[in-house]
């Protein structure tokens, strides 16, 4: 699939038990599964208890947006275990109100099917939150109000100016021209927006301005020994992407949930966030 196609979303709609996973369906979208966040794709049916758990965060979601006047945030899920790397969130994503798929539509960036391509999607809220999720945890991040509103132009012109890289690298560097992950688009696509420069039209430009703007990449230990004899080889995976004496002291940049909020904190771009554990509002949002 294109990231043409994908970005612009097909529709469908599941047939559900319960009236609060029928409303969530048509109020907030179910597409077909398309791609997965770097993982093998597999012809599986989602369980009806998966899909009642996806569409009620969904709800919850949507309605913490709906409370908002806010055309644009960001949307962070836990679809990966990284707990052992000191992180919670694995993926984050653009959420976009009145989007031509939908009153709220997710855009994002998929690896497909642990392949070494990725592409753009458009997705219902309760598809974002239904793809094999290690819980439904969720993080809302609002942006200042002049950045949302050219965050959500954006994203509501897409594929125009989409700074999108098809060849996917699970640990891409942080800078890459050669790949990028889903974290890495996220960032660029924030840089080239709160820079507010039209002239931003290149990744590298993009990711230069981040850094100017005071982004610092995370760093995630994958020790040589582990990756040589663990196997730790498959298609979404290219180590080549780092010089030599990353790769030999297993220290690697990459660009992560974490890293992109407080990111976002520190600079002040951020109006406000939310999050939900296990299915509580927390008080105050917890580490990332």
């Amino acid at each position: 699939m294109s990231a043409q196609r994908a970005v612009m979303g097909s529709y469908g709609f599941a047939t559900c038990r319960t009236l609060m996973v029928a409303l969530a369906v048509v109020v907030l979208g179910v597409l077909p599964a398309q791609g997965r966040a770097g993982t093998r794709c597999e012809n599986q049916a989602v369980t009806p208890q998966k899909l009642a758990a996806a569409a009620q965060t969904a709800l919850t979601v949507a309605a913490a947006l709906e409370q908002r006047d806010a055309p644009a945030a960001l949307v962070a899920r836990v679809g990966t275990d990284l707990s052992a790397q000191g992180l919670v969130y694995s993926h984050v994503g653009f959420v976009v109100r009145d989007h031509a798929a939908g009153r709220w539509t997710a855009v994002h960036l998929l690896n497909e099917c642990g392949s070494d391509r990725s592409g753009l999607y458009a997705q219902g809220l309760v598809n974002f939150f239904a793809d094999d999720l290690v819980n439904q945890d969720a993080r809302i991040v609002w942006l200042q109000p002049a950045q949302a509103e050219r965050l959500a132009a954006r994203l509501r012109g897409l594929p125009g100016r989409n700074l999108h890289q098809p060849r996917y690298n699970l640990i891409a560097r942080p800078g890459s021209a050669e790949y990028q992950n889903s974290t890495a688009w996220v960032l660029e696509l924030l840089a080239a927006t709160l820079a507010d420069a039209s002239a931003v039209v290149h990744r590298r430009e993009a990711y230069r301005a981040a850094l100017d703007d005071g982004y610092r990449p995370d760093r995630v230990q994958i020790p040589y020994s582990k990756r040589v004899l663990g196997g730790l080889f498959s298609a979404n995976v290219a180590f080549g992407d780092h010089p030599i004496g990353t790769r030999l002291a297993g220290d690697y940049p990459v660009v992560t949930v974490r890293s992109i909020v407080e990111y976002l904190a520190r600079r002040g771009h951020v109006s406000e966030q939310r999050e939900w554990r296990n299915g509580r509002l927390m008080a105050t949002p917890g580490a990332l």
